[in-house]
């Protein structure tokens, strides 16, 4: 393909519009393979319509309204302003209660208030979480690993190290048991991701930039066109992914 025509698509890609937590831009292109387990069934099957929920990290919501809980026992948080701005024009008339929160140890709800915690794909602080969560809760979260996607990382930005050494499973597990957890499931897996336009790969480096800082099509050029070309050969690139979850009771 011509190179100012690739040029011109990769721009697009990186002003292209992201709202909520959507990825379905990139459906086909970047490829994950079901995880061995259903972070949905694994929610559901632990929460009552009775229980008074929490979810931490919402984005736009939609993970949420897929559980189907009863508006007025869900509340929800969420830090990024387009995504709190959506989340009150849509969760908000529902009844839902959203709170907008920057800091993981000071969240604004009360002693023992929930009944369950979900997080997915959000960061957390488990003394908070104990807090705000009532004696026998169960807290469920699911996470991107610490060693996920790292050779794409490398392969953008030569100098950058993501490195989250106490953002593993064990860690967690650790943590939890001290703070009187019992640990009712959890499993860490990684997986093969696959590429097949340098596009998606752009789309994403934008969004995620705390894996990819200071990232711009106009500053990666060559690193890209070297993606383009291995993508030429190769019909895609590919990359570790790493998730896990656990799910967690408060004695």
């Amino acid at each position: 393909m011509d190179r100012e025509k690739l040029i011109k698509d990769w721009e697009a890609e990186e002003n292209h519009a992201f709202q909520g937590w959507d990825f379905s831009h990139v459906d086909g292109r970047w490829v994950e393979p079901a995880l061995s387990w259903d972070y949905k069934e694994i929610v559901k099957s632990h929460i009552k319509d009775t229980d008074t929920l929490l979810d931490m990290g919402t984005g736009g919501g939609e993970f949420l309204l897929s559980i189907g809980h009863p508006y007025e026992n869900t509340y929800a948080t969420e830090a990024y302003l387009p995504n709190f701005q959506l989340c009150q024009e849509v969760l908000s008339p529902l009844g839902i209660t959203v709170a907008q929160t920057y800091e993981d140890d000071k969240l604004p709800f009360e002693n023992n208030m929930f009944d369950v915690i979900i997080n997915r794909h959000e960061s957390f602080d488990l003394s908070e979480v104990s807090r705000v969560l009532k004696s026998g809760g169960y807290f469920i979260t699911q996470q991107v690993g610490n060693k996920n996607t790292r050779e794409f990382i490398k392969r953008l930005n030569d100098d950058f190290t993501f490195d989250m050494p106490h953002h593993t499973l064990d860690n967690y597990v650790e943590t939890l048991i001290k703070l009187g957890f019992q640990i009712v499931a959890k499993k860490d897996e990684t997986f093969a991701v696959k590429v097949y336009d340098v596009g998606a790969l752009v789309f994403m480096a934008k969004i995620l930039v705390w894996e990819y800082p200071d990232f711009s099509v106009e500053t990666h050029i060559g690193k890209l066109l070297d993606c383009q070309k291995d993508i030429e050969e190769r019909g895609f690139l590919e990359a570790t992914g790493h998730r896990f979850y656990f799910v967690a009771k408060k004695a």
